[in-house]
């Protein structure tokens, strides 16, 4: 576990954005985490060839220039109000679908973490709720950070605050656990509680109702409680289990976190296409999530390759 205290210690943090109030909200606390963090920042914009390209190419340049100009705008408004003071970076725009041109600055900055806003229906989010947001969640090599359109303005870094819960939803699936790393250093650095919650999504048909749910409800929290020992954790985790039945798994993490007022929840991604299958806390599950939740979402995907490896005979 010596690798655990810098798991989530991003050098390079790529904040996406489409100067949409969302990604204010997003672009807000990249700074703040690039401060804590002693970070490089990079502020990205992407100019989507999803309309100027049918108008030709003085249309696509039109758009391009305006971008250059708005990011330029941006950052001079931020370098005036001290908000970039000792904060190493700079801005990017291309053109080009949006997943392939921020993969490509991923990679270009050895960027650490992806910071992206949302609101619903507009900017990113057109994209984000789509080919492209699998894209994303699962292709990603580096943890990515989501601000959705009901997460709210506290932070959790870099203040005083005694009281800080983060919420780690796990199946016990390779992706989920995947995770835990980023969990634990995120919940050690910050001085915040780490709750872990695993939900039982239905009873076996083949099960006796009577005994089953008390069983699984021993079992699983005694799962969990190895998981938590074996943590390294400063302060003592809580531990949570939850039966589905049938309601979604996305709803039960939500009360779960509006009831210890987490501040952020974490998730684990597969990156395999049979993760609906093999997971239930599945890309769709993530969408509801990052949809409706109060808190920012930082989820980790779970290399594909490593996914084949774990089938390879040896």
């Amino acid at each position: 576990m010596s690798r655990i205290a810098a798991a989530l210690k991003p050098r390079s943090l790529l904040i996406a954005t489409d100067f949409s109030q969302a990604s204010e909200k997003a672009l807000r606390h990249s700074l703040a985490l690039a401060r804590f963090y002693e970070s490089r920042l990079c502020l990205a914009h992407v100019v989507s060839p999803l309309g100027p390209s049918m108008a030709g190419p003085g249309a696509i340049a039109a758009c391009e220039e305006a971008a250059l100009r708005e990011t330029a705008q941006l950052e001079a408004s931020l370098v005036r109000s001290g908000a970039l003071t000792s904060i190493p970076h700079r801005s990017i725009v291309r053109y080009g679908e949006l997943w392939p041109a921020l993969r490509e600055i991923i990679r270009e900055e050895s960027a650490d973490l992806l910071v992206v806003g949302t609101h619903g229906r507009h900017g990113l989010a057109k994209l984000f709720f789509g080919s492209c947001a699998e894209q994303i969640f699962r292709q990603a090599d580096c943890p990515v950070l989501t601000f959705g359109p009901n997460s709210d303005d506290r932070v959790w870094y870099g203040t005083s605050s005694s009281r800080r819960v983060f919420l780690l939803a796990t199946d016990f699936g390779p992706a989920s656990l995947h995770g835990l790393p980023q969990a634990i250093a995120a919940a050690n650095q910050f001085g915040a509680k780490l709750a872990f919650l695993s939900i039982i999504p239905a009873i076996p048909s083949n099960e006796d109702p009577r005994n089953w749910h008390e069983d699984t409800r021993v079992r699983t929290l005694k799962r969990l409680s190895e998981l938590a020992d074996n943590a390294q954790l400063d302060l003592r985790p809580e531990l949570y289990v939850e039966f589905g039945s049938a309601r979604p798994v996305s709803e039960k993490i939500l009360e779960t976190a509006a009831m210890l007022r987490a501040d952020l929840i974490i998730m684990g991604l597969h990156t395999s296409p049979y993760a609906g299958v093999i997971s239930h806390l599945n890309l769709a599950t993530t969408y509801e999530v990052v949809c409706a939740a109060n808190s920012p979402i930082l989820t980790v995907s779970f290399p594909q390759d490593m996914m084949v490896d774990r089938r390879q005979p040896k």
